[in-house]
């Protein structure tokens, strides 16, 4: 999908860049939220629904960008100071789901 010239000008360099629904995003968004666990490739299979064979090409690729970390079998959220807002973001999302802001639904 393209992207307006000003936008593409303007953009912060050291953004992210993670689209949203996409596989990274969606194991970002995993370890993010679980920020003080490290977690297996199967265990990030069996939580986020990405196929198996996927999961590992995922995370070389975000590795390789500074954004999850591993040491022998075990991946967890990178060190990226960029990630502090990113794992900010994810909790304060999903805390806005778990909360009773808008009261019990009414029957």
């Amino acid at each position: 999908m393209p992207i307006n010239i000003d936008r593409f000008e303007s953009g912060p360099e050291d953004a992210l860049d993670i689209q949203e629904g996409t596989q990274p995003h969606t194991v970002l968004t995993f370890l993010a939220t679980n920020d003080e666990q490290a977690f297996t490739q199967t265990e990030i299979h069996e939580a986020t629904d990405i196929p198996r064979g996927s999961v590992g090409v995922v995370l070389s690729r975000l590795e390789d960008r500074g954004l999850v970390r591993h040491q022998g079998r075990y991946w967890a959220i990178g060190d990226d100071e960029r990630l502090a807002s990113y794992a900010g973001q994810q909790a304060a999302s999903s805390a806005s789901t778990t909360d009773d802001y808008y009261g019990a639904a009414e029957e």
